[in-house]
């Protein structure tokens, strides 16, 4: 994907699920880009709004404050521009249906957590 390993796991509603961080404004342009799917998700950070201009498959997107409680999740089809979000300073994207699954929803905080030292989390397909 080009983001690199994460720093570990992203929880929410007590469950673990592979992160990584697009940080760099390359990482954020790139996010999910060129790739066929996800495994676990992609938080870009510094974000308020996402676009899926080709992009290859249907996204969950949530919006997170500064303190990553979640403000709104829109699932977004390729070829669509998402409207800001001004209090948003992170966004979380993962494959369509996943936010559900996770219970990632409107006032739930997301806690991100690091990996133990040596592992990383695991690649995207």
């Amino acid at each position: 994907m080009g983001t690199g390993p994460g720093p570990g796991p992203v929880g929410a509603a007590a469950r673990e699920i592979p992160l990584r961080i697009a940080a760099s404004y390359r990482a954020r342009a790139k996010g999910l880009l060129g790739v066929d799917g996800v495994d676990g998700a992609l938080l870009i950070t510094p974000c308020q709004s996402v676009h899926t201009f080709r992009m290859r498959f249907t996204i969950d997107v949530a919006y997170l404050d500064r303190r990553f409680n979640v403000l709104a999740v829109r699932t977004m089809r390729p070829g669509r521009l998402g409207l800001p979000r001004l209090r948003a300073r992170h966004v979380l994207e993962a494959e369509a249906g996943a936010m559900e699954r996770w219970g990632v929803r409107p006032g739930v905080r997301v806690r991100i957590s690091a990996a133990p030292l040596g592992e990383a989390s695991p690649p995207g397909r």
